[in-house]
């Protein structure tokens, strides 16, 4: 294991590379998300101020690929949670780092956290990572946000226009598409968009913030006018009586 754990860069960003290099290089289905994945996406467009650290990886595969993932990450010195991998392998993998404190968290096809979000869809749109809508969703889908999940947001709304594409955009689309079938993922979002509406002026100084809030505006109007389904508005009718959302289970290790 020492010679396999010699493989993992120090710098968290490097080994989310060598590990998509490894993986590109091999077939295997696998995109970044989470923090990284923003980093990587925005690299010089990101803000320095949004910066901060970040201890683990996240990624996203397909049920056909997983497997092929899971021996990848053992050949690439990441020590897999046996356990928690056989109970839970169909849907999310888990690796930690031999000797050290880091993990890969690996998604199955669908981010299942608060929300279920079908990130899989959309893994041939985006490079190296999955495109900003579903790095926006990943973050906008937290019931309760930390201030973590506030700045990485903020990264990505300073950094790329809203829009009804993928280049160089976060596409409010594809947001709507998936918040006008499902109402209890339209009012997380709803609230959530809020909120960073409410604390932009307290976080970022001008002309950062009216960017910013113009293009939250721009998505709260995408959520507003996407059509939504039969299912959307017979679940509206119960609103907030009924809980909307998941608690994402703590994974002790």
């Amino acid at each position: 294991m020492d010679g396999e754990r010699s493989q993992i860069q120090n710098s968290l960003i490097d080994e989310a590379r060598r590990l998509l290099a490894a993986a590109g290089a091999r077939g295997a289905p696998m995109r970044l998300l989470g923090g990284m994945g923003i980093r990587l996406l925005l690299g010089e467009r990101m803000d320095p101020r949004f910066h901060r650290e970040i201890e683990d990886l996240d990624f996203i595969t397909t049920r056909r690929g997983s497997r092929e993932v899971e021996r990848l990450l053992g050949e690439q010195g990441w020590a897999p949670e046996e356990r928690f991998n056989a109970l839970h392998g169909h849907r999310r993998l888990l690796f930690h780092e031999p000797g050290g404190e880091r993990k890969v968290d690996v998604f199955v096809e669908t981010f299942e956290m608060c929300h279920s979000l079908p990130l899989a869809q959309r893994m041939e749109v985006g490079g190296e990572t999955l495109p900003a809508a579903e790095l926006a969703m990943t973050k906008l889908q937290i019931v309760k946000l930390n201030a973590k999940d506030i700045g990485d947001l903020y990264a990505l709304l300073d950094a790329l226009e809203v829009a009804e594409h993928d280049q160089d955009a976060i596409n409010a689309a594809r947001i709507a598409q998936l918040t006008g079938a499902d109402w209890g993922l339209h009012h997380t979002f709803e609230l959530n968009l809020a909120r960073l509406m409410d604390e932009v002026g307290a976080t970022l100084d001008e002309p950062s913030a009216s960017r910013v809030r113009q293009r939250i505006a721009a998505l709260q109007r995408a959520l507003q006018d996407a059509e939504k389904s039969r299912a959307w508005r017979l679940r509206a009718r119960i609103g907030e009586r009924k809980r909307w959302y998941e608690e994402p289970e703590e994974v002790e290790r």
